[in-house]
């Protein structure tokens, strides 16, 4: 065989490709013979070629593994030595690497067994050879063997690390530097114990040594090796990095602002500290590192580029990446030194620091929105100064911030929309096409939520946006559709006189076919669904069928994006036609399904850089080691687009089902089957709609007639089913707007099916809600490196509130049994209302702790004495939200706190006294203040000293905003009237024009006004004579109304 495999093995080689295709289906004959390994192995050491060597080590690595267990002992101990031979005495390089690859599979097999014990050792040895090629191959070796036998080098473990440490310092040259680097960064995945963890931390600063050696050397490519190594100490789940994390930023720093270096490695170094911000931001606040590295990062917004192919590698692009990470996970570190930078930088003479402003306060109007919002004027007025820059880099970056605020910083943005309006609508006449992008794309941002407050700007947006739309090229006649659909969500009747107009131009866009359009298209069918919804039922429904059928006809065309607007368009239709929408089902929901079920498309990006197999075409040949012929993959990207579908059609199916109901009765089935596998999908934006329409779909169910015999069967098997999810989902999801979205529709079940239906479900819910009380549960997970501060931790406002909500929805159908459930909650929900925890998280406390008061009833008064000190506190607090939750939640308590709560009156009234005064700017707050005292009244009115009390209290009546509050306080007031009590009847000419008010209001409820016409009757039949005086001083609709309704009563 020898021979005759020698000469294929050069024919192999050949450039003549029918020569090489004859050779290798020899090669595949011979292989299939056990012979061939030791035929591979007299080749590898003795052909004259290194090519021929090489593809003789290759060819043994794919063939080693199906036979080497049929190997003779004999054989198999002269195969190892035969590779250890290659590896000292071959002085070809890629030979020696190739016949490293081939210990590794070997050793695999062989070390596991004890049949090579001397393998270590040699390594050992070889690592500390005077030849730098032994000093390399061996550190390659251990680097490789990681991948098939890393676990035995674990008792080697303080040895491997003198040596490593040793060669990363190897005078040498290059070579054994970067072997020894890529082995460091080879075992990071086997450290785990304390000991060990401490132990690996030495190599840093070598690692970082001979990094700057090598950037002073122009060696980029060893950096790039280090920067991998610390990604992975990053990303490993041992606290590796440690007091480390301040050199590495260090490091990371010089490297991202050296202009002097590749683009790339500059991008590697901010991506670093991108990584860092994402899941280490507690060290980097530890160390004090925030302020340094927005130091660099923000004058990197400033830096240059040439455009080209490299644009996603942009200083000023990666830089912006990294303020906003940091702006999400360090909010209070990051606003002061980014606003003082644009601040400054906004009067600079170089125009790419003023659009470095601009764009900063963009970029982190996301993470810092509660703070921008306090500083709103300060923040516009840089901004809307930009808009009007003479630069147009500076006016784009300008209309791209306000289209962040606009996103981000709601409802607050809406109140200035008197200067901002004006000054987008300036901007859509710009010079540049691509600030009127932006522009656009900021009106489409600010309009969405302005409501009635767009209706002044009607006419000229509406005029201008129609005239652009019909004269602009592609890419603005789609940020132009998006501006116009913001504008009929805001409008929403108000748009009829335009929606004619528009839903004619978007005909002509529904049926464009070429590839170019096709965006074009998407947008158009997503404008007429927006329209739709604007308009209504009545106004759509009978033109629709041309627009249903064009959005059908463009599933044909295989453009992804088209599919996700189109799903998005049905699910518009079907809000607005209900069980009409029924009529559609047929054709559309196949559609859905379709998209549901389409292939992810992962696109792989494979490191190829040591495979040998890319060597003269040697990946040709088969490998039996499909574990080791795998290559390493270093990035996965998914396309979006599909992505993004997904997201879209599973939202369609829960629209669907809630709005046709029982009439979605032929599709539940497999869009439970849908729902249920996209619940555990990757993305979590694909999550998230399966969460939501997993509700729905029960809905749907629940609607179906009791006739049909199997739904009640159907609807426990679907709800056990979903439970299940949801409560799977609040401990180990790792997304927390997928686990809020879960605890807000387990609430909304309850809310719908009773107790009775999620009973067996209870005490897994407490656990898993517990788990999320205590923050235990997988998306609130911190990083192991940081030193927690359980009185800072940062978590998410919406997330909490959502969790929050279950303990209500619990009481409420529960009522006094939910007492000993709400036992084990308590205390874990009271951490929330500490004095060092943001203000938002003690007004959730507050909230929760009055609802669970409302619904539970009498067993609150066991928890008063915890709960009324936090009450009182948040009745002073600065944010209008606590002080209206607390007298809320005081109210309750007294109401429903029994004698507990009496001690505290005194305090109580104290501490709501303010909120009646004209210092308190908020009228919720006032509402909620006099319905914390009306039940004080209606519960123990003879421990309050009414003479004081009613005087301030009658004064702020009418309520103003609050209408919940309206029963419990027009009630108080008229069960003092109809029981005679002496303290009102010296205010009854006050509380008629009350009375006159509230029977007037179009926004009070009919059960009120019933209530206080009531009162008045009795008030009449008392003091007839002197009640007509003062009915007849009351304004003529206020008396009207009142007669109105004392008549009904």
């Amino acid at each position: 065989m020898a021979q005759s495999l020698e000469l294929l093995l050069i024919q192999f080689l050949m450039p003549d490709n029918d020569a090489r295709r004859q050779a290798e289906d020899q090669i595949k004959r011979l292989a299939k013979d056990p012979q061939v390994i030791p035929a591979l192995v007299h080749h590898l050491r003795t052909a004259k070629t290194p090519n021929v060597r090489q593809l003789s080590a290759v060819l043994l690595r794919k063939k080693i593994t199906g036979h080497w267990a049929k190997l003779p002992h004999n054989v198999r101990h002269s195969v190892k030595s035969a590779l250890i031979d290659s590896i000292t005495l071959e002085h070809s390089p890629p030979v020696r690497r190739a016949s490293a690859n081939v210990v590794s599979i070997i050793a695999k097999y062989a070390v596991p067994g004890g049949e090579w014990p001397e393998l270590l050792p040699f390594l050992f040895q070889c690592s500390q050879s005077a030849q730098e090629d032994h000093r390399e191959v061996a550190l390659i070796l251990f680097s490789s063997l990681t991948e098939t036998i890393g676990h035995t080098f674990q008792p080697y473990f303080a040895q491997l690390q003198s040596l490593l440490l040793k060669c990363l310092q190897d005078e040498s040259g290059n070579r054994v530097r970067v072997a020894a680097l890529k082995a460091v960064g080879s075992f990071i995945e086997f450290i785990n114990d304390g000991a060990e963890v401490v132990k690996f931390r030495e190599f840093i600063p070598s690692i970082l040594n001979v990094s700057r050696q090598c950037i002073a050397n122009g060696e980029e490519d060893v950096v790039a090796i280090a920067f991998e190594i610390f990604d992975e100490l990053i990303e490993s789940p041992a606290p590796l990095l440690g007091d480390s994390v301040k050199s590495i930023v260090q490091f990371s720093l010089e490297v991202c602002s050296n202009q002097n270096l590749e683009q790339n490695t500059r991008h590697q170094a901010v991506q670093i500290v991108s990584w860092l911000a994402k899941y280490k931001s507690t060290s980097l606040k530890k160390h004090k590192l925030v302020i340094p590295i927005l130091q660099v990062m923000c004058p990197l917004l400033a830096e240059t580029t040439d455009g080209g192919d490299d644009f996603d590698l942009a200083a000023d692009r990666a830089a912006a990446e990294v303020i906003d990470t940091m702006a999400v996970n360090l909010p209070k570190q990051v606003f002061s030194p980014v606003l003082e930078f644009a601040s400054v930088s906004i009067q600079n003479v170089n125009p790419k620091y003023r659009e470095a402003s601009a764009t900063a306060l963009g970029v982190i109007s996301e993470g810092c929105f509660s703070l921008i919002k306090d500083k709103l004027e300060v923040v516009l007025h840089i901004v809307l100064g930009a808009l009007r820059d003479p630069e147009q880099m500076v006016r784009g970056a300008a209309s791209f911030a306000l289209g962040q605020f606009a996103e981000h910083l709601q409802p607050e943005i809406i109140s200035h929309y008197g200067s901002v309006l004006p000054c987008i609508l300036s901007a859509l006449d710009d010079a540049s096409d691509e600030v009127k992008e932006k522009s656009y794309y900021a009106l489409a941002a600010f309009c969405e939520n302005m409501g009635e407050e767009i209706l002044p700007y009607l006419d000229p947006l509406m005029a201008r946006l129609l005239t652009a739309l019909q004269n602009s090229p592609r890419n603005l006649q789609e940020t132009c559709m998006s501006a116009i659909g913001s504008i009929a969500s805001a409008a929403e009747q108000a748009f009829l006189p335009y929606a004619e107009t528009v839903l004619e131009l978007m005909k002509v866009f529904m049926v464009f076919t070429n590839d170019v359009d096709l965006c074009s298209r998407a947008r158009a069918t997503e404008l007429v669904g927006i329209v739709a919804m604007a308009i209504g039922r009545t106004r759509m429904e009978p033109i629709l069928p041309p627009f249903i059928e064009a959005a059908i006809s463009g599933f044909a065309l295989d453009f992804s994006e088209l599919r996700e607007y189109t799903h998005g368009f049905f699910s518009n239709v079907a809000e607005i036609l209900d069980d009409g929408f029924a009529q559609y089902l047929p054709h559309v929901v196949p559609l859905v399904f379709s998209s549901c079920n389409l292939d992810d498309g992962s696109a792989i990006d494979i490191d190829e850089s040591d495979d040998d197999d890319n060597v003269s075409g040697f990946g040709n040949v088969s490998s039996d080691d499909e574990t080791h012929d795998e290559p390493r993959v270093r990035n996965i990207s998914i396309r979006t687009g599909v992505l993004d579908e997904k997201a879209a059609a599973t939202q369609a199916i829960g629209l669907f089902a809630l709005h046709t109901k029982a009439l979605y009765a032929p599709y539940l089935e497999e869009s439970l089957k849908i729902l249920v596998r996209h619940s555990g999908y990757f993305h979590e934006d694909v999550r998230l709609q399966a969460i939501i329409s997993l509700k729905h779909v029960l809905t749907a169910i629940q609607a179906i007639p009791l006739g049909h015999n199997e739904v009640p069967t159907k609807l426990k098997e679907s709800l056990d089913t979903v439970m299940n999810i949801y409560m799977k989902t609040m401990t180990e999801d790792d997304d927390k707007e997928v686990v809020a979205q879960a605890c807000m529709a387990i609430a909304d079940i309850i809310k719908d099916f009773g107790y009775m239906a999620v009973e067996p479900y209870v005490l897994q819910l407490v656990e898993a809600t517990l788990a999320l009380l205590r923050e235990d549960s997988a998306c609130q997970q911190q990083e192991s490196d940081g030193e927690i501060d359980d009185d800072d931790t940062e978590h998410d406002e919406v997330l909490m509130d959502a969790v929050s909500d279950l303990l209500p929805a619990l009481a409420k159908s529960m009522g006094s049994h939910f007492e000993p459930l709400f036992a084990k909650l308590f205390e874990p929900l009271m951490r929330f209302g500490k004095a060092s925890r943001p203000p938002q998280d003690r007004t959730m406390v507050v909230a929760t702790l009055a609802e669970v008061a409302q619904h539970m009833g009498s067993p609150i008064s066991g928890y008063v004495d915890k709960v009324m000190p936090l009450a009182l506190k948040e009745l002073a607090s600065s944010d209008e939200t606590n002080r209206r939750n607390a007298a809320f939640c005081i109210g309750e308590l007294c109401k429903n706190g029994g004698e507990p709560t009496l001690k505290y009156y005194g305090d109580i009234l104290r501490g709501l006294y303010p909120l009646f005064g004209e210092s308190e700017p908020d009228d919720a707050v006032r509402d909620n203040a006099a319905g914390a005292v009306a039940r004080m009244i209606m519960t123990q009115p003879q421990y309050l000293p009414l003479n004081q009390v009613l005087p301030i209290f009658l004064k702020v009546l009418p309520l103003k905003e609050d209408l919940e509050e309206s029963m419990t306080v027009y009630d108080c007031v008229c069960n003092l009237v109809v029981s005679s009590n002496p303290q009102i009847l010296g205010f009854v000419p006050e509380v008629v024009n009350i009375f006159g008010q509230v029977a007037a209001s179009p926004a009070e409820r009919p059960e009120v006004k019933s209530r206080v016409g009531m009162a008045v009757s009795y008030l009449i039949s008392q003091y007839g004579h002197q009640m007509q005086s003062i009915l007849n001083s009351l304004p003529p609709a206020h008396a009207n109304a009142l007669a109105a309704h004392m008549s009904k009563s």
